[in-house]
């Protein structure tokens, strides 16, 4: 038998037994889906958060008054005045800004409800995130006092047709406080640009108010939540970092784009694996399902093989016949299987409003993999079947 006969063969085989190819294909497409589909989503959210991660600029670090090591938090809960000052004075800081930030703000417009992130920082704050774009009004100044820049989503909330809130109008904030509400009323001076994206809608829900204005409204004293600095050139940003660090004997965390790109990388990797290898059990559990349905196959064909081998059929030309048909059974529900995964995933992808990253080469390693691993559960039955005697295969009844 040449090759274009041992694949003609197993397609008609297959096709005579449709109920029990639906079934192996269907194991295959169930493990294929949930794998490019989890896979798909994790990728999505990696490509999100690189995205999200530019308007951080290259030469911007975020400085924490604690670092981590060993699963323990090493340092203090906050910086004060002073420490703001030792780093500032360091070489090559171009702008800084103390931070008062996790803070939430309440309040009404026209009966309705709402809750925004509060920000109390330095105008510098505008320099330093330059991607911040303000729309519509301006930043805030060195002069400003009851003065509030607000997000797109304050001034704009989703479901609203029109803004609730316009540069010049003001805004009446409730906090809590050791369990007591203080108010505080502020002018709109400027609105920014909407960041959109899974994680700037945070970014697109907060007001930014004067830094000593917020220490007064939260009554945080000396305390800085942290801080945020931008270096003057991007070939001393490890200088600068190496540094702060010293200063303060290493109990700080300083992050940049690049150490945030990689934290979360290695979180979102490990857990694409986690999900990855769990999707890929189902898609081993098909497997068992085809060395199943292929053995009893060869049962049910013995007559047939000892006819092939009767007419001249080598036993090898039977072994790659039944692998064939395990490895058009894996590349049809491999495809489909794919195919269903980033459907799947895309439509996942827009109920919770993350875009979905369909990689034609995840497509392609899918595939792959259930064709090898149904070839794999298809290499003990074929090799029953090869080595399977013409005579006691024709008088098997």
């Amino acid at each position: 038998m040449n090759l274009e006969d041992i694949v003609l063969t197993a397609v008609r085989g297959l096709n005579e037994r449709k109920f029990r190819l639906a079934l192996n294909v269907l194991g295959i497409l169930i493990g294929c889906a949930a794998i490019t589909g989890l896979i798909s989503i994790t990728q999505g959210l990696t490509n999100e958060v690189g995205n999200q991660l530019q308007t951080f600029g290259p030469t911007n670090l975020i400085v924490l008054p604690f670092s981590v090591g060993q699963g323990q938090r090493v340092g203090g809960q906050s910086f004060n005045w002073r420490d703001v000052q030792l780093i500032e004075s360091i070489p090559h800081i171009k702008y800084l800004t103390p931070m008062i930030a996790n803070k939430v703000a309440r309040f009404t417009i026209r009966g309705q409800n709402y809750v925004s992130n509060v920000f109390g920082v330095e105008p510098l704050y505008f320099d330093i995130f330059k991607a911040y774009k303000i729309e519509t009004g301006r930043a805030l100044i060195q002069s400003d006092r009851g003065s509030a820049v607000i997000g797109h989503l304050v001034a704009q909330p989703r479901g609203q047709d029109k803004p609730i809130i316009e540069v010049g109008d003001r805004m009446k904030l409730t906090v809590v406080v050791a369990g007591e509400n203080r108010e505080a009323t502020f002018r709109v001076v400027g609105i920014m640009e909407e960041i959109g994206g899974s994680f700037g809608s945070q970014d697109d829900n907060t007001i930014t108010i004067p830094f000593r204005e917020a220490q007064d409204l939260y009554q945080t004293g000396n305390n800085v939540d942290y801080i945020s600095l931008t270096v003057d050139d991007i070939q001393y940003l490890q200088t600068v970092t190496d540094a702060i660090k010293a200063k303060f004997d290493k109990n700080v965390m300083v992050m940049g784009s690049e150490v945030i790109q990689q934290q979360i990388d290695s979180v979102l990797g490990t857990i694409e694996a986690v999900l990855g290898g769990i999707a890929a059990i189902s898609l081993l559990v098909a497997g068992v399902g085809i060395v199943n349905t292929m053995t009893i196959s060869v049962m049910e064909r013995t007559r047939e093989i000892g006819i092939y081998k009767a007419i001249g059929s080598r036993s090898t030309d039977i072994l790659f016949l039944f692998l064939s048909e395990a490895t058009i059974t894996g590349l049809l529900g491999g495809i489909t299987g794919a195919a269903f995964g980033f459907v799947l995933g895309g439509f996942v992808g827009n109920y919770i409003g993350l875009p979905v990253t369909a990689s034609i080469n995840l497509g392609a390693l899918v595939v792959g993999f259930a064709v090898i691993t149904s070839m794999i559960a298809g290499v003990y039955p074929a090799w029953s079947a090869a080595k399977l005697h013409p005579v006691e295969a024709l008088r098997y009844e």
